[in-house]
């Protein structure tokens, strides 16, 4: 018997993949943790994002926790990275919604074509959203690690 498509990790990632990718216009990664975005042309990046899901639990309310790591070089002060995670916190809000929760559309992502995606539902970004004081890799980018927590319904 195979699995519900909303209790499909597949679906999910595809799902967070395609919103990040759609409201966000900057360097993008996956499940990267803090490796620098591989570019074309030796173009110089000073600041990008990675986006991590954690330990999914399934159940009729799916839970899916999120790290997101804005990171930022050539930033003395952290000026850019503090844009950056206001920017990103700002994709994890909704001021128009009465409660102040993001819904965030989850997919059925598998389909016989590539606009073939169908609606199943919303994720919606749930409790607090904290962040990691500002943090140093190796290289000397700094980093905020973002932490969110998403919620669907879902059949298991």
């Amino acid at each position: 018997m195979s699995l519900d498509p909303t209790a499909r990790r597949a679906n999910i990632k595809d799902s967070i993949k395609r919103y990040f990718c759609s409201v966000y216009s900057g360097e993008l990664t996956f499940d990267k943790t803090l490796s620098t975005p591989d570019l074309l042309n030796d173009k110089s990046v000073d600041r990008w994002v990675n986006i991590d899901i954690g330990e999914v639990t399934r159940g009729v309310i799916t839970t899916v926790p999120l790290e997101i790591q804005c990171a930022s070089r050539q930033d003395p002060e952290g000026f850019k990275l503090a844009q950056l995670t206001d920017t990103m916190v700002g994709h994890l809000s909704d001021t128009t919604q009465t409660d102040g929760m993001k819904r965030i559309p989850f997919y059925r992502s598998v389909s016989t074509g590539p606009d073939d995606w169908v609606l199943l539902g919303s994720f919606v970004v749930s409790e607090e959203i904290t962040e990691s004081k500002e943090l140093y890799a190796p290289d000397n980018s700094k980093y905020i690690i973002i932490f969110a927590t998403l919620k669907t319904a879902s059949k298991i």
